[in-house]
Parts: C-alpha cells; structure tokens; sequence
C-alpha cells in the first residue's frame, strides 16, 4: 500500500466528480506512466473499496483515479442516491477525460477496474470506450441481471415497476422522494427482520460495522432507481464490442449475489480473455478487504496490468 492520495475533482456535465489520486511511491513526476480508473460497487465511496485497490495497485507501481458516482459521496448530483447506470458510466468517461489532461499519464496506456456492480459498469463503458486499453474486474456483477433476477426469484418485477411509476407520479406532484436502505443499517437489524442469506449478512457486517463503515456512504438507494437498473444489461454486447483484454476474478466460494456465476459468463462471451482468477476460500465481500484474499487478486492484475499497458 501506498501514502494518502490527492483530492481530484473533474466534472460530468454541470456535476461535480470528487476523485482521489493514488500515485506511487519515489513517482516521477517528469515522465509519462500508465494509468487505471477504478470503478467502486453500488452503494460504495472511493474510501471504501475503491481505496482498498487503489492503494495496493499503486504500491505496485500504477497511477489510479478511484471517485464517489455522480449523486453519491462527495460528488454532487440531485436528487441523491441515485443509482443510475448511463450516469455511473458516463463518470467513468469522465474519469477519463481527466486522466488524460494529467501530463504524466499516458493516454495511450489506461486500463479499468470495476469491482461488484463497478465491474459490469467497467465493462459497459467499455464496450464503446477505446481509451480504456484493458479490463480487469473483481467479483464483477451485471447488477442488472441480478435486480432482474431477484424480482424474478420473488414474483415482484410488475409490482415493483408499478410502485416506482406510481412514486414518480407522486414526487412530481410534490411529494418527497422515497429512498430505501440496500441492506439492513446494522447487524442488529437484520438479525430483528430474521435475515439469514449468507451473502447479505456479510455485506452488513462490511458496509455496516466499523470494518468498512464510512460516513459518506449513506446504505440508501433513490426508489426511480429500481426501474434503470430493472432496465440494465452490462454483458449483452460483450461478444460485438469489448476487443480489450479481459481479466476476470472471482471468490471461489459460491453465494447469493451470482458474481461467481456472471464472472464465468463474462469470461465466456469475452472474445480477448487474457485470465481467470479463482481465489479459493474467498466469498463475495472477502474480496472487498480481507487482506490475504486481496493480496492475490491485486497480484493477478498487477501483472495482468503491466503486461497489457506496457510500451509496445
């Protein structure tokens, strides 16, 4: 890991993007390096598990921009926690822009990492980005298909897009905007609503204890936002459009958020696949923070990165 990063704002149209800018250690200010962006989950801030790689990968020797989406964090936005795919990956682009403006980056060496929800949102951008010279995710999730899936599993996709629509209808006459927790605000809560999904449970324990609370990210989700996510396909095009090499790594531990299923997806309708990382004994949110386990997938794409973004 590496110092503290450098406060960094660019803009997405009239909003305010609030990025940190990790560089390495004895950097050389005087020549051009490499670059990645790194692309947080859903619900995520850049001092979150953005940072958690971000730091590592710039130990390793790379220059990376990490940022809180658009209506979320410390970049502005109204109405706040939205969750909105176009915006998340227009961000990303933006995230871009800004590289490019910096005179040590090389424009011609960038590469992406999304992580969970980010992932799928590296890969849409992706698709029709070709400033982003290669793609790495971890436990990458096209949160699309699993909103669409968990409606699916609980028969409510026509009654949540009604409740939505009826809730727009309700704003726009004045009423003030409904927004809901992503997860139970404390492991107190979700054991008094009898939570016991695994996968869930962990992401409390991360999101919501003092391992990886963080002030600025709020565990509330804009209700509108259910109807752009319902709405959303990260993958479809993958095998048209995504001519990037491709790093892929999941937890070898199967759960209920599917990113060790549409990890292996992704993998196959990659048409430049480059390499598949299993981290044994990992589960989804190990994958966020717990140091063995990020050691290795930072290890995996450390040399995926370099070899990919290197001087021809």
């Amino acid at each position: 890991m590496t110092d503290q990063p450098r406060r960094i704002t660019f803009r997405n149209g009239p909003i305010e993007i609030v990025g940190a800018l990790w560089l390495p250690p004895g950097f050389d200010v005087g020549t051009t390096h490499p670059a990645l962006v790194v692309v947080t989950p859903g619900s995520s801030v850049k001092e979150q598990i953005g940072a958690n790689y971000a730091s590592r990968m710039a130990g390793r020797g790379h220059v990376v921009l990490t940022f809180d989406p658009s209506y979320q964090g410390e970049s502005g936005g109204e109405p706040r926690d939205l969750e909105d795919p176009a915006a998340r990956m227009e961000d990303v682009r933006c995230a871009l822009d800004r590289l490019v403006t910096l005179p040590f980056v090389d424009a011609e060496r960038i590469g992406v990492l999304g992580i969970c929800a980010g992932g799928g949102y590296a890969v849409g951008t992706a698709l029709t980005e070709r400033r982003i010279k290669a793609v790495g995710t971890v436990v990458g999730n096209n949160i699309g298909r699993a909103f669409r899936r968990m409606q699916a599993e609980a028969g409510t996709t026509e009654s949540l897009l009604a409740a939505v629509a009826a809730a727009r209808t309700a704003e726009a006459r004045g009423a003030v905007p409904r927004r809901d927790p992503w997860i139970p605000d404390s492991p107190a809560e979700a054991a008094a609503v009898g939570l016991s999904d695994e996968a869930t449970l962990q992401a409390v324990d991360y999101y919501r204890t003092p391992r990886g609370q963080h002030p600025q990210s709020t565990n509330r989700l804009l209700f509108r936002s259910h109807a752009l996510l319902l709405g959303f396909d990260a993958f479809h095009l993958v095998p048209e459009l995504l001519v990037q090499p491709l790093a892929v790594v999941i937890g070898g531990v199967p759960g209920s958020t599917g990113s060790g299923e549409e990890g292996r997806r992704l993998w196959e309708l990659a048409p430049n696949r480059r390499d598949l990382v299993v981290i044994e004994g990992a589960g989804h949110y190990d994958l966020y923070d717990r140091p063995a386990f990020v050691e290795q997938a930072v290890s995996r794409l450390d040399t995926f990165f370099k070899a990919c973004l290197s001087r021809s």
